[in-house]
């Protein structure tokens, strides 16, 4: 008899009259949420302008998404193509089964397509919204919680998954609960990320190349627990193949850039200034003032026309000093003699 384990819930889906809601879904929506949020303070604080990330994100989510299904149905194909199975079912991403290898290559096109029709380097881009991505895996994976999948070897330990669903070839027992490791693996990546940025003043993509390699650490071990059916290629499942893969790409995009280009972007977003504030008249790239201030500018305008100096000539209605009516008298005298 177990004394102690994570439960895991009956249903994934509750009903509101006809409409459906799924927690698989609502993971993935707060993991959203909480990415452009994190996103947009991390954007502003690099000299950014409030809403960009989201305006970004508009692109990057939706093509985040589709590369995520497309990996998943490529790589486990035979969950609806082979025979017995309906193709259909591919389609129906509320059921589970979002890579994110492909979520993150296909998502970085859709950011390249957003940050490009602004004018912002994808680099300065990703390494503002990599803790918040980190911290939206972190919560997605509750969403297979919901659905009872992804779980891990047999165990007794205090903290086991139970499951209970016998649907799709699952045995109902004590599992250990890699969705919960990798949960709180991606919130320490996100909190690695945030620390290494402020200590080392990562730039040019630098903070999600960390945030890339950091990760596949943590799946690579994770993966290795999983009991799920998975394509194996010289003894090792598919997905730890892609993340040594990915990692190494990660490291070495790393040493080339610290070397390429030392330190981080001056300019994140043309035409704002001030940490996000622009406008007409403010800021230090502002027009007509370069933050100057009025007497300022004024003061430098009379200093540079000596005929505007005090004392070079004498003003409408004002009595000459002392030393200039003794020139004057001089040079009349002179001029009489």
């Amino acid at each position: 008899m177990e004394l102690a384990y994570i439960p895991s819930p009956s249903h994934g889906v509750r009903y509101i009259g006809p409409i459906p809601l799924r927690g698989y879904a609502f993971c993935i929506i707060i993991g959203v949420f909480i990415a452009v949020w994190l996103g947009n303070r991390r954007w502003v604080a690099r000299g950014g302008r409030s809403g960009t990330v989201a305006d970004i994100a508009v692109w990057a989510v939706p093509f985040g998404l589709v590369g995520g299904r497309l990996y998943h149905v490529i790589t486990d194909y035979e969950l609806y193509f082979s025979e017995g199975r309906d193709w259909v079912d591919a389609f129906k991403v509320w059921e589970g089964g979002l890579g994110i290898w492909g979520a993150i290559a296909l998502g970085a096109v859709g950011a390249w397509i957003g940050a490009r029709r602004r004018g912002i380097p994808l680099p300065a881009y990703a390494d503002a919204v990599a803790p918040g991505i980190a911290l939206a895996q972190a919560m997605g994976r509750w969403g297979n919680w919901f659905n009872q999948e992804l779980y891990g070897r047999e165990t007794h330990v205090p903290w086991a998954l139970h499951i209970t669903s016998s649907e799709g070839g699952r045995v109902p027992g004590y599992y250990h609960p890699t969705f919960l490791y990798e949960s709180l693996w991606c919130i320490g990546v996100a909190l690695l990320v945030i620390w290494a940025d402020r200590r080392f003043t990562m730039g040019h993509g630098r903070a999600f190349a960390l945030y890339v390699a950091a990760y596949c650490v943590g799946r690579a071990w994770i993966e290795y627990m999983r009991v799920d059916d998975a394509h194996h290629i010289l003894g090792l499942r598919l997905n730890d193949w892609t993340a040594l893969i990915v990692f190494l790409l990660a490291v070495a995009y790393i040493a080339w850039s610290a070397r390429k280009r030392p330190g981080r972007e001056a300019v994140v977003e043309p035409g704002v200034t001030d940490a996000g504030t622009a406008g007409p008249g403010t800021g230090a790239g502002a027009e007509g003032g370069a933050g100057e201030s009025a007497p300022a500018k004024a003061a430098d305008e009379t200093d540079d026309d000596p005929g505007k100096k005090t004392g070079d000539r004498d003003e409408p209605g004002k009595p000459a000093e002392p030393d200039a009516v003794e020139a004057r008298d001089e040079a009349e005298s002179a001029k009489k003699s």
